[in-house]
């Protein structure tokens, strides 16, 4: 089956697996934008000229054959600015090929730890970047029709079109509620170590709360220009939000400053704010952390009084690159609570190990 879904069956809107792969001049390699755990991400022009983004999933990735079934029942019924636009997919044989709006600054990631890229990131745009973000995630948990749970927010899933507005993307690890339905639990873990809630990590526990201290990861990495771990042979040694807290508590926020946005700004009480908000996000229980709805109205009224944020849990002293997804599968709960012991902590806590992305939607 394929099908772009902006037009109707009934007036040609059938494409075929050969139209992707003229698009994408056969899936060139000067065409290859990146390269994710599901497969390779093309970029590819349409006959009308349109630019596009073509995601051709790994044949013999089972994760695979789950993460297109989510991108295509999910975004197929959403639509936000703050959203990646899925246009259309292919389904024929064991070819399947997803096809996206083309975003043409990339991802997120690409600027904020390049330190080159980093200095147009600007105070206005980083700050235009967290609002947009913060209403794309508002959108999934509250104002669309569905209640989703994305469980892979960080800044390499965070396009920016031309006009740097950011753009939500990757769908495939995605977990729909029912509108009553407030926590879900799982024996599969998917996501990326670094953004994942404690509860998340340790028990398989998830709820919107879980995007909510992923996106306060990533506050504290826009506003810092700082990766959420620090590497010294191999092994993680350090991580973002205990220095941010530390920092913040000690009444030194202000050093965290990304050095690019201190010199000669007159915003750094709006950027310690930031940081404020990020450590309310990343709290350790999941009901202290502030809802997305919460999140917007802090962000857009500066005047409003922020609750004082308690310590988070910290990620410390694993040999998981905390940017990785989490594949590896685990059988049982005993196996599991090894793994955890043997392989990583929370500062406070066990912490997860490698675990599998494929998870029962």
């Amino acid at each position: 089956m394929c099908l772009r879904l902006h037009e109707k069956k009934n007036k040609g809107g059938k494409t075929t697996t050969r139209e992707f792969r003229t698009a994408t001049d056969n899936f060139s390699e000067s065409n290859k934008l990146g390269q994710g755990g599901f497969g390779l991400v093309y970029k590819g022009k349409l006959q009308n000229g349109q630019e596009i983004a073509v995601k051709r999933l790994s044949r013999d990735s089972g994760q695979g054959e789950q993460e297109f079934k989510n991108e295509v029942l999910l975004l197929a019924r959403l639509q936000h600015r703050n959203l990646v636009r899925l246009l259309g997919f292919s389904l024929e044989g064991s070819e399947r090929l997803l096809m996206y709006e083309f975003v043409q600054n990339a991802s997120l990631d690409k600027f904020l730890f390049d330190p080159a890229k980093r200095a147009y990131l600007n105070w206005e745009r980083r700050y235009k970047i967290l609002g947009g973000v913060a209403r794309g995630l508002l959108y999934l948990h509250e104002d669309s029709r569905l209640k989703i749970i994305h469980r892979d927010l960080k800044a390499s899933n965070i396009l920016l079109d031309s006009q740097m507005i950011p753009k939500i993307a990757d769908f495939g690890m995605a977990r729909l509620f029912t509108p009553d339905e407030t926590q879900a639990n799982t024996s599969r873990i998917v996501g990326t170590y670094g953004y994942m809630a404690p509860e998340y990590a340790m028990h398989g526990q998830f709820s919107v709360k879980s995007d909510v201290f992923s996106f306060g990861v990533l506050v504290l990495e826009i506003v810092t220009g700082q990766k959420n771990h620090t590497f010294q042979n191999g092994v993680v040694v350090g991580d973002l939000l205990s220095h941010a807290w530390k920092s913040w508590r000690d009444g030194t926020a202000s050093d965290l400053i990304d050095p690019v946005l201190r010199e000669g700004s007159d915003s750094l009480r709006d950027m310690v704010r930031c940081i404020h908000i990020g450590l309310l996000c990343v709290q350790e229980h999941l009901n202290e952390r502030p809802t997305m709805a919460s999140v917007v109205l802090m962000l857009s009224s500066l005047s409003l009084t922020l609750p004082f944020p308690s310590e988070p849990a910290f990620f410390m002293h694993t040999s998981i690159n905390p940017e990785k997804p989490l594949l590896e599968e685990y059988t049982s709960s005993t196996s599991h609570s090894d793994q955890l012991k043997s392989k990583s902590r929370f500062l406070r806590h066990s912490a997860v190990s490698d675990v599998s992305m494929n998870d029962d939607c």
